[in-house]
């Protein structure tokens, strides 16, 4: 019946049950099993189909498939509904390489259709890359066939009909472009991609909503802006590029000017991190209530203002220590140590302090700008030049202002870090560029899109803003005025285009914003969600992000996205959103034009841009703007999309909202969170998903993130293939979610071949040549779960086949079964209820550590306990076998089902095996239902009667250590006393399983230990000195004499109150010194209040019997060495020259034979082999 098991072979038996679900369709009898039962919706954060999958992907996927297969087996239909993000920069950034094309400008020579193409054919290969390796995950989706996605990514840009086999079977022939655009469809099933029409179409059903609420506008604004990429940044992508990084930083005078404008010799003192915006200075912000002094440098007389509070204030003092928030982000080797404003002025000479004004009295005064000089600077209007602001100029509008206040009430400009007085640059700064609006400053915009200076900037013109020449040419210039006092090397994080590693800078932008002012309806509807885990205070951080965020720009001056259904008439500037292509046709067919032009095309650039509507005020011709959305739209609108939002409102309303999201939630709080949320409440006002689960990031094993350019990145073949998937599921799920996980290390230097389900390979998809992995977690995870489960597993079956166990013969009640198997089938019932708690609070680290600890209990205490009703002789009626059989079988095959969600290939293994031969059990696992308690085998009394004796154990094993003595040697005694009576009874009763267990002569219990062990009870001064000082010499009287519980609770880690010197007093474990007494011949330790003492002084019989037991030892391992048969009986021969080993056999050689199957033990000479030790003694030892 059962086959026998041998090694695991972790890896081979996933590829084995891979071949085994893809043979038998047990994905596909599964969705049948529990097609039409109550639903629980799953929504998939979309994966980025743009190269393949790391091993930090298959983190937040194991969550997905874990508790989709957990639902399933409690027979919940699911979509099983993968998601592809398509569109983006992400995408672009990839074929720009691919292609060669290094600019915006080349992208347009190569053809704007043709490298939409290419962006399409990529994700489409990747998505068949990604699909593949998910399937090695164990991830069960409905996916597309791999080969039919290549099939669609080849004929992409041929008008050549393909005909395309659905997930669902359906069979559809037309070119490439139409059927990608309808994948992923409630009809045809598989992965939704983002830039299918449905999904395009449903933003734009929402950008309608938002138009129709007047929220929808074109916005001028200073934002973040990538040069070499062409395109602005949202402030939630801006917030995911930032790195630390050290910049140039000034001080730098501004000359005061008296009342006739000439300067005089008082200065402002300003400091900047970005030299090229002083080309664009318009004010100077000051906090009107902060206290500025004025100092007189002795250097050169001249007097400078800057806030009091920054002389002598130790800048980034932290952060010089502890780095800047992240491990990466330590302080730059080779960047001094910041000084003082007081150090740099003492340094240059000296200074006097004149007086100390408040920043009030500097409001209104003006001052000579750094760069007057430049035609930008006197530009009537500012520049680019705004009428409104008409006889206003940079040069004009130099004076001091107050800074304001943002909208939390907290001042803009603050005491610290600088000088307490900003450089004000309306056109190259966000927070500058609004206070200037609401001053009536003019704006300076200096550069282009290409991050260079415009004309009109002097010598600064077709400079590039961040590049080092340009940064060396402000400083050159501002030496030469007189204007520079000090320069510095300052290290902080600032935002990086994460597509050219280059530094953004603030550019005076044309975009199309959503104005958020709705932000507290998102609010509501997000504090309608559950939020897990609690401890990163998700619903917060969520509520903090949107209290903040600015009006969402969704507008991309790129080609591969989201066409914005905006059309504009340019003679009068007003504009529609269009919110579907059935209303974009009609208004095309009815006065406008090329409708006809771009049918059979998907809402792409630069099909779509050929349509035209009339403006039924005007009758103008309206055009569609140039730009692509923001990537952020695709993926927030899925929870209306891809249920069929538009075109299958019954479905989208059985399956919305999703009972679960999961993400990875450091970067998604503003970005796939915010966007969710924020479409679900402008569509109807509704929470998309009931549950969030976020989960850290995946680091090294040495805590540092992860690289593709240094070599350190784990693909995930790679750890597939040596670390083993269901080793990497555990990892994951056991993992704290709030918490980093270290992974493991890939060795660049190091590579290998991988046996893969396909064949050996000595690359990784993309053709990069694979490495050595090495994975301490997983090292624990094998051996603390898998490798004791599946022993567990293998004792059983090699077992049960010597003994033709038959799981069908008659039940034992369990009545009638001993103790340990009632405890042990009590036990697994309270393992189900704590497993089923665990998913259904999608809190899988409390799942998995109820796992690891019955499967210890299984393998380290119920089986080592129970090995000799195993090994009996086969008898038919012995009923004791049997039970021992049906015990160990039920609970193995529960396991199974138990871990089926977990780690689905070996739980497929074991079940095949177990239930082999009987044609009622499901075809797998997977098709079975989840167990559920039976509370009639719950026995709480022997649970705990149980876990008290196996503390005793415990501790007594860690005194076994500290005495240095052996398990297999005997003890004559082992001591216990407890705080309760009940407890001192329940441990009473099962004090021959705890002598068994700890090889002890004899177990007794005490009311109390104290003829063996006297604890000490001494106040920690250095802890209690700063809390307690005055009653120090109390607590030394008064301590150990506290009362006992109290004594007790302290030994155990725990803090209590008490009375000192007649004084409430909090005492921690930290405070107390505690040392132990004991008397000779023993050794003491203590656990949850049980103490335990153990005899250490040996017998000459003591030590014989634990020889016996040594030479026991090194025969079964001899056996193991020898790959014998459970059952096959030996001879053994012996050599020493010890006799007190011939005087140990004449005792002991009975109980060796019978427990080694020995026929014969031999003394020998001759024999050749490495002495083992028995004992003290060393001995020859061979087996034949």
């Amino acid at each position: 019946m059962f086959s026998k098991v041998n090694d695991a072979e972790f890896i081979t038996g996933e590829h084995s049950v891979l071949k085994f679900w893809n043979e038998r369709h047990i994905f596909q009898k599964l969705r049948a099993k529990n097609a039409g039962k109550q639903p629980w919706s799953f929504l998939d954060g979309p994966i980025t189909a743009n190269n393949p999958m790391g091993v930090h992907h298959a983190w937040g996927r194991t969550y997905k498939d874990s508790f989709q297969r957990y639902w399933a087996m409690n027979g919940r239909d699911l979509r099983y509904q993968n998601g592809f993000d398509c569109q983006g920069l992400w995408v672009e950034v990839e074929v720009e390489k691919q292609l060669g094309l290094g600019a915006k400008s080349a992208i347009e020579e190569y053809g704007i259709d043709k490298f939409v193409q290419e962006c399409k054919r990529r994700v489409l290969k990747y998505a068949a890359i990604q699909t593949e390796q998910s399937v090695r995950l164990g991830y069960w989706m409905e996916w597309d066939s791999p080969e039919e996605l290549r099939k669609l990514a080849s004929a992409i840009g041929s008008e050549a009909p393909v005909t395309l086999t659905t997930p669902k079977g359906i069979t559809e022939t037309a070119p490439a472009e139409q059927l990608v655009s309808r994948l992923g469809n409630p009809d045809w099933g598989g992965s939704y991609f983002t830039f299918s029409t449905e999904n395009n179409e449903t933003i734009w059903t929402f950008l309608k909503k938002c138009f129709q609420r007047g929220k929808v506008y074109r916005g001028h604004d200073v934002m973040p802006w990538s040069g070499r990429g062409g395109s602005a940044y949202s402030q939630m992508e801006v917030a995911d590029g930032r790195k630390l990084t050290t910049h140039r930083a000034l001080f730098v005078r501004f000359p005061l000017l008296d009342d006739a404008g000439q300067e005089t010799n008082e200065n402002l003192l300003i400091w900047t991190t970005t030299p090229w915006t002083l080309t664009s200075n318009v004010a100077a912000m000051i906090n009107p209530e902060l206290d500025y002094v004025k100092l007189q440098s002795k250097k050169d007389g001249l007097v400078y203002y800057f806030a009091k509070d920054n002389l002598e204030f130790q800048r980034l003092a932290k952060e010089f220590k502890e780095g800047f928030g992240r491990p990466e982000w330590q302080w730059p080797k080779g960047t001094p140590k910041l000084k003082t404003l007081s150090q740099i002025f003492k340094e240059s000479g000296g200074y006097e302090i004149l007086d100390t004004v408040k920043g009030e009295a500097l409001v209104g005064r003006q001052y000579r700008g750094p760069f007057d000089e430049l035609d930008a600077q006197a530009n009537d209007g500012g520049f680019p030049t705004d009428e409104r602001l008409n006889g206003k100029s940079g040069i004009s509008s130099h004076q001091v202002i107050d800074g304001g206040r943002d909208f939390k009430g907290s001042p803009n400009v603050v005491a610290g870090e600088g000088t307490g007085i900003v450089h004000s640059a309306p056109g190259c700064g966000d927070v500058d560029h609004q206070i200037g609006l609401a001053n009536g400053l003019p704006t300076i915009a200096p550069l282009g899109p290409d991050g260079n200076f415009l004309e009109g900037f002097g010598h600064f013109t077709g400079k590039n803003a961040v590049h080092p020449e340009t940064v060396q040419l402000v400083i050159d210039s501002l030496k030469e005025k007189g204007l520079l006092v000090a320069e510095e090397k300052y290290p902080h994080i600032y935002p990086f285009c994460w597509r050219t590693g280059d530094e953004l800078v603030f550019r005076l932008v044309d975009e199309w914003f959503i104005n958020m002012d709705w932000r507290d309806e998102i609010m509501g509807v997000t504090r309608q969600i559950n939020w897990l885990p609690d401890s990163i205070q998700g619903q917060e951080r969520e509520v903090e992000w949107l209290t903040n965020m600015r009006d969402w720009m969704i507008s991309k001056k790129r080609y591969w996205g989201l066409a914005l259904p905006i059309w504009v008439d340019e003679l009068t500037g007003d504009f529609e959103v269009i919110g579907s292509l059935a209303e974009l046709k009609e208004r095309a067919l009815d006065g406008g034009e090329g409708w006809n032009d771009f049918q059979g095309h998907t809402p792409h650039k630069p099909w779509i841009d050929g349509v035209k509507i009339r403006n039924p005020k005007t009758g103008n011709l309206m055009t569609r703007v140039e730009d692509v959305g923001n990537p952020w739209l695709d993926a927030g609108i899925v929870s209306f999309s891809t249920m069929g939002y538009n075109t299958h409102p019954d479905m989208w309303k059985k399956w919305y909202p999703a009972d679960l999201v999961t993400e990875c939630f450091p970067g998604q709080f503003r970005n796939w969170f915010y966007s969710l949320l924020s479409m679900a409440t402008m569509m109807n006002n509704s929470p998309p998903f009931k549950t969030l689960l976020g989960h850290r990031l995946v680091m090294n094993e040495q805590g540092q993130p992860m690289h593709k350019s240094d070599g350190t990145a784990i693909w995930f073949e790679e750890a597939a293939e040596q670390i083993g998937v269901d080793a990497m599921r555990w990892m994951y799920l056991q993992q704290n979610p709030a918490s980093d996980l270290r992974f493991g290390t890939r060795h660049p230097d190091e590579k290998v071949t991988l046996e893969t389900v396909n064949g050996p390979t000595s690359t990784t998809i993309d053709g990069v040549p694979t490495c050595k992995v090495t994975s301490g977690p997983a090292d624990e995870v094998r051996r603390q779960v898998l490798i004791p489960l599946w022993n567990s597993y293998a004792f059983f079956v090699n077992y049960a086949r010597l003994d033709e166990f038959d799981p069908k013969a008659a039940i034992v009640p369990v009545a009638e079964r001993p103790e340990i198997d009632r405890w042990l089938l009590s036990n697994l019932q309270a393992l189900i209820q704590q497993v089923r708690a665990g998913f259904e609070a999608f809190d899988t680290p409390a799942a998995c550590a109820a796992l690891a600890r019955f499967i210890d209990d299984l393998s380290n205490w119920y089986i080592r306990r129970n090995r000799r009703r195993f090994w009996r002789s086969k008898d038919t009626g012995d009923l004791d076998k049997r039970a021992a059989y049906q015990t160990l079988y039920e609970t193995l095959l529960t396991l199974t089902k138990l871990m089926a969600p977990m780690t689905p290939f070996l739980a497929e293994r074991m079940y095949g095996n177990l239930t082999s031969g009987q044609p009622d059990a499901p075809e797998s696992v997977h098709l079975c239902d989840y167990p559920t308690a039976d509370e009639s085998l719950l026995d709480a009394s022997l649970n705990r009667r149980m876990s008290l004796a196996q503390t005793v154990v415990r501790v007594a094993h860690k005194l076994r250590e500290v005495a240095d003595q052996r398990v297999r040697q005997p003890l004559a005694e082992l001591r216990f006393a407890t705080l309760s009576s009940d407890d001192l009874a329940s441990i009473s009763s099962l004090k021959d399983v705890i002598a068994d267990e700890l090889n002890v002569k004899a177990v007794s219990g005490f009311e109390s230990l104290g003829d063996i062990v006297k604890y000490t009870y001494k106040p920690n001064l250095k802890t209690l000195g700063p809390k307690y000082g005055k009653l120090l010499n109390a607590f030394r009287e008064e301590l150990p004499k506290l009362p006992g519980n109290l004594l007790e609770s302290l030994r155990r880690g725990q803090t209590i109150n008490a009375t000192v010197g007649g004084e409430a007093v909090t005492i921690g474990p930290d405070d107390v010194l505690i040392g132990a007494d004991q008397a000779e011949g023993w050794v003491a330790g203590d656990e949850s209040g049980i103490q335990v003492a153990l005899s250490t002084t040996l017998t000459p019989e003591l030590v014989q019997e634990g020889m016996a037991r040594d030479f026991i030892r090194h025969i079964q391992q001899a056996r193991k060495d020898a790959n014998l048969e459970i059952q096959q009986r030996i001879t053994v021969n012996y050599q020493t020259s010890e006799p007190i080993v011939a005087g140990m056999l004449k005792e002991w050689s009975d109980l060796i034979s019978s427990e080694t199957l020995a026929n014969e033990i031999t003394p020998t000479s001759g024999l050749s082999g490495k002495p083992v030790q028995v004992g003290e003694a060393e001995v020859i030892i061979t087996i034949k």
